[in-house]
């Protein structure tokens, strides 16, 4: 059994090349679901979508969200209405949302949800939100707090950030059975996701970070970032915010007290000294994920590195 952290589209294509070489069923993926939120009515897991529908094979592959050949008649018929249409939902993907949001009011939980979305969509990876309960993401600019998906979206990640929330996580409890998933996992892989709203949002629910601290497994780390820039998102604007350095050793310095590796690209090689002083092994590998190949091998060296810290 193999656990993953994961949020956002680096994770769901770092488990495109990790189900090539692993069976989806040994896989438990625990999911970011403080991106969630409610627009016209319906409940909105974007993170969960993501890695739902690049694992199922219908992801838009340009975008990394979304569904692939997807329209947006309804968003089109809402604009004539006057109506915000600043996150841009799909045709295809409407349905799904419509559709977890029927479950959630006859009663069902996230996690139960989840599971039936994946059943229908052929997804044989367990995906499991972090929580069952509201968790929130939160951006403080100056003019304002704003939920993570507005700031990011709708005003395109331009305001100062001052301090990131995590509404509702002090009182959330883990999905039932990922304490159990982490404690008899082999290792644990944390995936080249945001590491301040994808991760953190996981690691900010106690009794998570508390079951990955206690455990004497290997926790494996891949950057975000290549260079001095992520490879998708607005994750150097958030860490410039809140004073961090731009850089994968910025991402080992946070993942300091959790991780035993971290893998990093090629062109950070010379950062390797300075993330090893830290306490870090580093593996150095390409990491930017152009093809199902590089996907594959990077899943594959972290596995070698799991058995190596094992051994």
């Amino acid at each position: 059994m193999i656990v993953v952290l994961a949020g956002g589209v680096g994770a769901a294509r770092f488990l495109q090349g990790l189900v090539q070489i692993v069976n989806p069923k040994d896989l438990y993926v625990i999911v970011n679901t403080a991106d969630d939120f409610e627009l016209y009515g319906l409940s909105i897991s974007p993170d969960l979508d993501i890695i739902m529908y690049t694992l199922s094979g219908i992801v838009d592959k340009m975008q990394g969200w979304g569904i692939d050949n997807d329209t947006t008649n309804c968003l089109e018929m809402l604009s004539r209405y006057k109506q915000d249409t600043w996150f841009k939902l799909g045709d295809k993907d409407l349905a799904t949302h419509i559709y977890r949001t029927n479950l959630l009011k006859s009663g069902l939980k996230l996690s139960e949800i989840t599971k039936k979305l994946c059943q229908h969509l052929g997804v044989e990876v367990n995906l499991i939100p972090m929580t069952n309960q509201k968790v929130m993401t939160k951006i403080r600019t100056p003019d304002g707090i704003i939920h993570f998906e507005e700031y990011m979206i709708e005003r395109k990640a331009q305001d100062k950030v001052l301090e990131i929330i995590y509404e509702g996580a002090e009182d959330a409890k883990p999905t039932n059975g990922i304490l159990d998933i982490i404690k008899n996992a082999e290792g644990i892989l944390i995936g080249p996701s945001n590491p301040l709203v994808s991760i953190n949002t996981i690691l900010s629910i106690k009794e998570i970070k508390l079951a990955l601290e206690q455990i004497d497994k290997p926790i494996i780390g891949i950057s975000p970032i290549i260079g001095n820039k992520p490879v998708k998102g607005p994750l150097d604007r958030l860490m410039k915010g809140l004073g961090m350095e731009v850089s994968c050793f910025g991402v080992a310095k946070f993942y300091k007290n959790l991780i035993k590796t971290f893998v990093i690209d090629e062109i950070d090689k010379d950062r390797k000294s300075e993330i090893e002083k830290l306490g870090i092994k580093v593996i150095i590998t390409n990491t930017l994920m152009k093809n199902l190949e590089i996907k594959k091998n990077l899943a594959q060296i972290t596995l070698d590195a799991m058995k190596l810290n094992v051994g």
